[in-house]
């Protein structure tokens, strides 16, 4: 992993990042991890470069060998209430809140740091620089598939299994075919657009 330096020195420190920003559908899923620094996991990076069977394997993994973790989220209504930026803060704060063990300090992916009680630093590509920030966007990553995987059986014929919610040609064909279910996210441009056509019919 690339070096990054924190001001924190000590054990107690988590890393938190989120998954699902992008996608049309489902919710946007956060996870907070405190590694165990006497029990090190080897191969963490961010979970967007490793495979599907690399991070399942790493998922059971984290939650065997970190101090503490935790998987949170913001619904679909809370994103199309509140806009995807501030409930992905809002998941990320709930993650860091739901840890058994709190944080002294924390380290957040990205450029923006939820208002919070916690001292944190935001990382700029932290998912790839801070092992405990891979390991949140890894069970962050794993939780979100599996659960787009399961709305994939709730809702046939959108190919949620595949695109996991992202606006591929496919799930955009098969919006404009089948219309949005509960699980799409109003707010966002192309759903907006389309449900504004139906009321046009």
């Amino acid at each position: 992993m690339e070096a990054f330096e924190s001001s924190y020195q000590g054990v107690l420190m988590a890393g938190t990042d989120e998954v699902g920003r992008g996608p049309l559908a489902g919710d946007v899923v956060a996870a907070a991890v405190i590694l165990d620094p006497n029990n090190p996991i080897e191969g963490l990076d961010d979970s967007k470069k490793l495979t599907e069977k690399k991070r399942e394997a790493l998922f059971p993994l984290i939650q065997e060998r970190a101090l503490s973790w935790c998987v949170a989220r913001a619904s679909v209504q809370e994103i199309d209430q509140i806009n995807i930026l501030q409930a992905s803060l809002l998941a990320m704060t709930r993650a860091v809140e739901g840890l058994a063990v709190q944080p002294e300090h924390v380290l957040v992916d990205g450029n923006k740091i939820p208002q919070w009680r916690y001292p944190a630093e935001a990382v700029v590509k932290g998912d790839s620089r801070v092992a405990a920030i891979a390991a949140a966007s890894i069970l962050a990553k794993v939780t979100r598939d599996r659960e787009m995987q399961a709305m994939d059986a709730i809702y046939p014929g959108y190919g949620l299994a595949g695109h996991k919610g992202y606006p591929t040609k496919v799930h955009m064909q098969a919006l404009e075919q089948l219309g949005p279910t509960p699980i799409h996210r109003r707010s966002f441009g192309p759903v907006k657009k389309l449900i504004e056509q139906l009321r046009l019919l």
